[in-house]
């Protein structure tokens, strides 16, 4: 009997084998596509109807109306005039006034020269199509009916626009100069405020790291204190300062604070921490031996600092460079309270939406305003993803050797940067406390008496720690679960990614932009979460929406210590994935879990831009309220306003300083075994 061998390589392939979904994995996978949901819900779909309703045109076709027009005794004789032709017969409206919002009205006596309300003539009108539709009074007529009015009835008629879709709104944009101006008002603003931050916050960051120079921590405090404050008090405290009737206004030398020059320095102060926190990061980590290597080579100060200082603290300036540019760009507060007639993109939102009730021209300049922001939001994540350790294994930490001259002279220089930021906050103290500036200057408290002024009083600080805790509470539960879903999950790379895409998106959103986009989703009558409109609830989803990603980024780097194996290690002994997540990962990711929490909180304080067109009478905020007091003129009062908004954050940091040293010693004892 002969052998018969078998060719391993000519075996038939077998059937691809997965392996089984355990119960776990079916629970978590649920979980990451219940919180995609959430942000296809609460940021896709309303960006994409707000970018539908750009391209929502409304115009007035006269063609779609006729008319009869009686002899003095009220008698027709049949003659129909065409809407169209009577325009083309006087001239009434350009094809420009033709092109309206979805409320345009239009009164049709402009086509009838010599009317009179007076007069005793009769006047019919009727839509020539289903589409036509005009008002008597407040009465719609959409049929094509003739409608028979008297003088006095017909002066009330008001016709109404037809709808389509394409580019017109974008073409009346770009042809308007002073909305087209906006846009090169932006960017010049942007790019001189990002120049002047960034070179700022490298020398107090080198300061604060490459010297030996006294009270450092004192200054890294007070570096930190613009972001407990919304972006419109640095505005205010210029007005004091700079304004018409400014303590200092003399040192401007007759220009004007109201306008670019305001609108720069107070950039300044408000994103100086951003850029700060990113080059102060970038200077802490250097190899000290390419310091030592270039002072065996003779290398000047001057070129070690170009060849070796900047080149490893690049990514950390084009980052900060970018961040700064994005927050500038997208701010509403600032030049709202000083920019005066000097306009950017998004005060010109805020006009076309609340100024006049234009929501599609809204639209178009929020797209508008997107562009450049999702442009720098994707070059800064591309610079940072080619960033590389400057630490290795042999690496040196680089420690500063004191020098008198260098030290004492960074010491100035911080304390310059520290009076600026001092000045401005002692600037707005000062104002709540004056009776009335210039002329009384006695202290006084009456500037607190909220109740009294526009802004929604003292309910208006009480409604933004009710939007502050819940956003804390529930935005940190929702973000850093949904970061461990997709950080721990097994398989479903697919998913995964999505949920990643959506999870980044939102930084990239100006806050102004997501809190109109929610107008066109939400208030919409079809949509079945149309309830939660001018609540509460929307306040708080649009907010954790917004600081999403620097939220959930906060968590994977945290997650991303922990290894797998723990997971391993807990299904090999058959324990629930959710009870180690709650024994193990949530104790052990604790510090990251608490600054996530007090960053939502710090934010939901401060935030103006996001919430301004979701606000109800019942749910106004305290930083709404220092916008609304500062348009009714009372200045003094929004200054202290928004010093409560500061005290607040100030207090609610050190409480969480403390709770965070107590609770971290009980669960973190482990790390210094």
């Amino acid at each position: 009997m002969s052998e018969i061998s078998i060719n391993p390589g000519t075996l038939p392939a077998g059937p691809d084998i997965k392996p089984k979904l355990s119960r776990d994995d079916i629970l978590m996978r649920g979980s990451m596509i219940v919180i995609a949901l959430y942000l296809v819900a609460t940021l896709v779909l309303p960006l994409y109807t707000m970018l539908s309703k750009s391209f929502s045109t409304y115009r007035m076709e006269l063609s779609q109306y006729e008319f009869q027009v009686s002899d003095d005794a009220g008698q027709f004789d049949g003659t129909i005039l065409s809407g169209d032709a009577l325009n083309e017969q006087i001239g009434a409206f350009s094809g420009t006034e033709l092109s309206t919002g979805s409320d345009g009205r239009l009164s049709v006596t402009e086509l009838f020269p010599d009317f009179s309300f007076r007069s005793p003539v009769m006047y019919q009108i009727r839509n020539t199509s289903d589409t036509g539709r005009f008002l008597v009074g407040s009465t719609l007529q959409d049929n094509t009916d003739w409608v028979t009015l008297d003088s006095n009835q017909f002066r009330r008629v008001q016709l109404r626009p037809v709808q389509s879709r394409g580019l017109e709104n974008f073409v009346n944009y770009f042809s308007t100069p002073a909305l087209f101006n906006s846009i090169k008002n932006s960017l010049w603003i942007s790019v001189i405020s990002t120049i002047v931050t960034v070179t700022l916050a490298f020398w107090f960051a080198y300061a604060l790291n490459r010297s030996c120079m006294r009270f450092k921590g004192v200054f890294r405090l007070i570096a930190m204190a613009p972001i407990l404050v919304p972006s419109l008090l640095p505005g205010i405290a210029l007005v004091y300062l700079f304004g018409n009737q400014g303590m200092i206004k003399e040192l401007l030398f007759g220009a004007s604070i109201y306008g670019p020059i305001g609108i720069v320095i107070g950039s300044v102060f408000f994103t100086f921490p951003h850029a700060f926190l990113i080059i102060s990061t970038a200077l802490a980590i250097s190899d000290a031996r390419l310091y030592e290597a270039a002072v065996s080579l003779r290398s000047t100060p001057w070129r070690t600092f170009w060849t070796v200082t900047v080149p490893g603290a690049r990514y950390g300036l084009i980052s900060a460079a970018f961040v700064v540019f994005n927050l500038v760009i997208t701010d509403f507060g600032l030049p709202k309270v000083i920019g005066g007639q000097f306009n950017v993109l998004a005060v010109d939102i805020y006009k076309q939406v609340i100024g006049q009730q234009n929501f599609e021209m809204g639209a178009v300049v929020s797209v508008v305003l997107v562009i450049p922001a999702i442009l720098a939001f994707a070059i800064d994540r591309m610079v940072q993803s080619k960033q590389v350790a400057l630490l290795s294994a042999r690496s040196v930490p680089y420690q500063p050797t004191p020098n008198r001259k260098a030290d004492r002279f960074f010491l100035v220089y911080c304390c310059l940067i520290g009076l600026f930021i001092v000045g401005l906050l002692a600037v707005c103290q000062f104002a709540a406390l004056i009776k009335f500036w210039p002329y009384d200057l006695s202290l006084s408290l009456k500037n607190y008496d909220f109740n009294k002024m526009d802004g929604g009083g003292w309910g208006s600080y009480i409604n933004s720690i009710k939007l502050a805790l819940l956003t804390a509470v529930i935005g940190t539960s929702v973000v850093f679960f949904g970061a461990y879903l997709v950080e721990k999950s097994n398989g479903f790379r697919t998913g995964r990614s999505i949920f990643q895409m959506f999870a980044m998106l939102p930084m990239a959103i100006p806050g102004m932009v997501l809190g109109l986009s929610y107008i066109f989703f939400f208030n919409s009558p079809s949509n079945p979460l149309n309830g939660i409109y001018g609540t509460m609830a929307i306040l708080v989803i649009c907010t954790v929406t917004h600081f999403y990603t620097v939220s959930h980024l906060t968590a994977v780097t945290a997650l991303k210590q922990m290894d797998r194996e723990f997971e391993s290690v807990s299904s090999s002994l058959k324990q629930p994935t959710m009870k180690l997540f709650a024994r193990v990962t949530v104790p052990v990711c604790l510090p990251a879990v608490l600054d996530i929490s007090i960053y939502l909180f710090v934010n939901a304080m401060t935030t103006v831009s996001a919430v301004v067109f979701l606000y109800s009478p019942k749910t106004t905020l305290a930083s709404i309220a220092v916008l609304n007091m500062d348009d009714a003129g009372d200045i003094a009062p929004a200054a202290a306003m928004g010093m409560m908004i500061f005290y607040t954050n100030a207090t609610a940091r050190i409480i969480h300083l403390i709770a965070s040293k107590g609770i971290l010693k009980r669960t973190q004892g482990w790390r210094s075994r």
